[in-house]
């Protein structure tokens, strides 16, 4: 169980705080509020993502990343254009 737990908390930490965290930031900064919204939508299913990991879940695992990726890139095109 000790490396489900390790494996979690590097989810938290490395796909929550930097990559969509940078992502809200770039957002913020250009004032592109929808941008912002799909970025803090992913940022929060990826955070329930590491519980689907925690408690051995692989499908739900995979579906909330699925959709964490497709609210990134929503997010990024909300950027773009």
């Amino acid at each position: 169980m000790d490396d489900y737990e390790k494996y979690a908390t590097g989810l938290l930490i490395v796909f929550g705080a930097l990559i969509i965290g940078g992502l809200m930031t770039v957002n913020l900064v250009v004032y592109d509020k929808p941008g912002f919204l799909f970025a803090l939508g992913a940022a929060v299913v990826a955070w329930f993502s590491a519980f689907a990991v925690l408690f051995d879940r692989p499908r739900i695992y995979g579906l909330l990343l699925a959709i964490a990726i497709g609210l990134v890139g929503a997010s990024i095109g909300a950027y773009v254009t």
